[in-house]
């Protein structure tokens, strides 16, 4: 279901150690180990941050012998967007009546 997967990918990217993963990922795939070095937790608090990431379907692990390679899966973002751009025209319209309400007041 679309909202479900939709409110699954908006929690996943809801903490920010969780967007830092993913924006590490749109560079190219990483060994866990990689990833959890910027941070300052342990590996098995970003081991979590990434089971958040996998279960939303952002993120694929692929296992060779005891190396955890993790890369993106950008599918679920394409719903996010498409769910914000929705709302493109309300803001569009929203600014287009501000505009107009300062182009048509008369200074004092």
């Amino acid at each position: 279901m679309l909202v479900e997967t939709l409110s699954t990918t908006l929690l996943a990217l809801s903490d920010p150690t969780r967007r830092a993963i993913v924006d590490r990922l749109t560079r190219g795939p990483a060994r866990i180990t990689d990833i959890a070095a910027p941070f300052a937790m342990s590996l098995a608090a970003v081991s979590k941050h990434v089971k958040v990431l996998e279960h939303a379907g952002l993120v694929r692990r692929t296992r060779q012998g005891r190396e955890h390679t993790l890369e993106l899966d950008a599918a679920p973002l394409r719903e996010v967007a498409s769910y914000a751009a929705q709302f493109e025209q309300y803001w569009t319209e929203r600014l287009d009546r501000l505009e107009a309400y300062f182009a048509n007041r008369k200074p004092k």
